[in-house]
């Protein structure tokens, strides 16, 4: 399949032809990555689910590639994790050089026995086309091309939304209305917010292109190439043989000039040899930006991905985030709209992913800092720390190429119980899942790929198996457990975890107890 050729035709809906506004519980506004995870994920919960989208195709060039293992993990779950991986290039090792010097190298995995790498490449529209089949899968979920948002009416009780299509303008009503509608939002501008923060003087140029090179699928990020003397490039394999180059430009060029081949060649040719065959798939120019909306809530009108957050794409945090934003929204609102927790339930969404995306502009600004230094001292700094990066491991923590994205861990969340037993380690209330290898039968299979998209518990026996309960206390499976799993749970007989839907931890203890974990369960779902 080319998904970058693949177009969505038009259909009118029955909701066109009605006298009244049809009523709809879920309406995501937006079918990119974050808006067909979250659909997915509410449809599975068996949510009736509308999504609307005012183009007919997937994204254009490679935009977003680089998924993390949090993110692979989530991709599971939706169903799509399998052909991610097949399809995505797989990596964990990095390389940082200094002009034409290697510095140092990092593994992003150093420890072995996990299903998922550290991270895969892979371009979005494969993203978004996996994504796109598996929602066309789901019988409840509608996606209508071509229904663009005019208007939005953010009511007590719903949303009211006026769509614009080919036939003319009609009208719904939605519960629950997620914006998943991109940086330039136009579900932002209707209600007249704006995403506030900082946006960097410095400019990269992307290319994407396609040959077949020597380069081992690794991350390499130079500081003053002899190639490109005075700024960073970065770069990065992809499937079919397409690889992506980030040109740090200065601040004081003509981006549209940037763009045309003639300027984008020369560069490349630099960087390959003069000799290396190869044509440009995409080329674009991006400006480092890091900004938020003051809240990711407005009413029953909701906000994920780029429409709620936007970071420098060094760090791989942006479509990472989003994806985060979407896996913890959906088992929420799910909750809300089966009665099962009441509204107050969808302000820890606001809390704890305004809290992730504060921890991502952070890492994502000091990286910026780092490999764009403003002023003479800040640029002295810099190359100080990387003159002694080669021979002195305490430099190479300073040096910052772009903190690579982690999943935020909400330790300070208000559906946490915390730890009244003693831990030495392990997984933190409000952290996500560790996965390890565990065994049943003869059957070997892993931790994380096992959990429900439920609340349930593991404990460990005498025996050292991991017996799994539903929230309602029955045993639905057992395992053996592996070293790996023990150590990383700090796990005795007895310890027992309870996770959340997200397959974030809600609570530990040393030993099972139903009151405590009923108690817990409440609390998680904000009661």
């Amino acid at each position: 399949m080319n998904y970058q050729t693949q177009e969505f035709g038009y259909r009118r809906s029955g909701d066109q032809d009605a006298q009244t506004p049809v009523h709809h519980a879920a309406v995501i506004v937006g079918a990119g990555p974050v808006g067909l995870a979250l659909a997915i994920d509410l449809a599975q919960r068996g949510q009736r689910v509308l999504v609307l989208d005012d183009d007919f195709r997937l994204s254009t060039g490679s935009r977003a590639i680089c998924f993390a293992k949090r993110t692979l993990e989530i991709f599971d779950t939706l169903g799509i994790g399998d052909r991610a991986v097949e399809k995505g290039v797989s990596w964990n090792l990095g390389k940082v050089f200094h002009r034409n010097e290697l510095l140092y190298q990092f593994n992003l995995l150093p420890e072995p026995a996990h299903k998922r790498p550290a991270f895969i490449n892979l371009q979005q529209y494969y993203v978004e086309g996996f994504l796109n089949e598996r929602a066309r899968e789901l019988p409840n979920i509608e996606l209508r091309w071509k229904n663009r948002v005019a208007n939005i009416e953010n009511g007590a009780s719903g949303v009211t939304l006026t769509i614009e299509t080919p036939d003319g303008e009609y009208h719904i009503i939605a519960d629950y209305c997620v914006a998943c509608d991109g940086s330039r939002s136009p579900i932002r501008k209707l209600i007249g917010e704006e995403s506030k923060g900082q946006t960097f003087k410095d400019r990269f140029l992307i290319a994407d292109v396609k040959m077949s090179a020597p380069f081992p699928t690794e991350r390499w990020f130079w500081f003053d190439p002899p190639f490109h003397p005075n700024q960073s490039v970065l770069l990065h394999k992809q499937p079919d043989d397409v690889w992506r180059i980030d040109f740090q430009l200065g601040w004081d060029v003509d981006p549209e000039e940037e763009k045309k081949p003639e300027r984008v060649i020369p560069r490349v040719k630099a960087l390959l040899g003069q000799d290396t065959e190869f044509s440009l798939e995409w080329v674009s120019v991006y400006t480092f930006a890091c900004s938020r909306m003051r809240t990711f809530r407005f009413g029953r009108l909701l906000f994920a991905g780029d429409s709620a957050h936007g970071v420098s794409p060094f760090g791989a945090r942006g479509a990472n985030s989003g994806i985060q934003d979407a896996n913890n929204l959906g088992w929420k609102l799910d909750a809300v709209l089966r009665g099962a927790a009441g509204d107050t339930l969808i302000d820890s969404y606001c809390e704890e992913r305004e809290f992730a995306a504060d921890e991502n502009i952070m890492n994502s600004t000091r990286s910026t800092d780092f490999i764009t230094p403003k002023s003479e001292v800040s640029r002295l700094f810099r190359d100080a720390a990387l003159s002694l990066a080669k021979d002195h491991p305490f430099a190479r923590r300073i040096v910052n190429s772009g903190r690579l994205s982690l999943p935020s861990a909400y330790l300070d969340s208000s559906l946490n119980t915390m730890d009244e037993d003693a831990f030495e380690g392990g997984v933190k209330p409000g952290a996500p899942a560790l996965d390890a290898p565990i065994g049943r039968g003869d059957v070997n299979t892993w931790f994380v790929s096992e959990l429900p998209s439920d609340f349930a518990t593991t404990t460990l026996t005498a025996t050292q198996m991991i017996e799994c309960r539903h929230a309602n206390g029955d045993i639905y499976a057992s395992y053996r457990a592996s070293p790996e799993w023990i150590a990383r749970y700090n796990a005795k007989p007895g310890t027992t975890y309870l996770f959340r839907p997200d397959h974030h931890v809600a609570a530990r203890w040393r030993a099972y107890d139903v009151k405590k974990i009923n108690k817990a369960i409440l609390r998680a779902q904000g009661h």
